[in-house]
């Protein structure tokens, strides 16, 4: 029986990259890949008021969507079909509990993220959502850069 990993899209570079380690990686038969939208993506700037706009967070799902529905192609046109079950999902919440939480849901065996690899002021203003999957998940996380 195969490796079940999972993989976080935001559509970055490190996630594609991370995408690609994990369709590399031997002995995968199951993939997930998940995109997580941040709360935030529903409001509009502050120089509009900063309100609520529903329209925006929809369109933020469909983005997500298309994003996994990308993945999965990527995914599907490197590996025989039969050989591997992917599964895409695309959810509200903050990226590095909802990371973490589909891992212990979907009973992963590993977790491959990827690292913008900020480091200094950067890091402090943006923080690490794979550094906080690495210090909260319960399977092994490998982080790409």
């Amino acid at each position: 029986m195969g490796q079940h990993l999972l993989v976080p899209l935001d559509d970055s570079e490190p996630a594609w990259a991370a995408l690609e380690h994990a369709i590399d990686a031997d002995d995968v038969d199951h993939l997930s890949l998940l995109h997580v939208v941040e709360p935030s993506e529903a409001f509009t700037s502050a120089a509009r008021g900063g309100t609520y706009d529903a329209e925006m967070y929809d369109l933020a799902f469909e983005r997500g969507e298309t994003l996994c529905e990308r993945a999965r192609s990527r995914v599907l046109e490197a590996l025989d079909s039969e050989a591997i079950r992917i599964e895409t999902d695309v959810v509200p919440g903050r990226p590095a509990q909802r990371i973490v939480d589909a891992a212990d849901d979907r009973d992963v065996d590993r977790i491959v993220i990827g690292s913008h690899g900020r480091s200094g002021v950067s890091r402090v203003l943006l923080g690490s959502v794979a550094e906080t999957v690495v210090r909260r998940a319960s399977c092994p996380v490998t982080v790409v850069r």
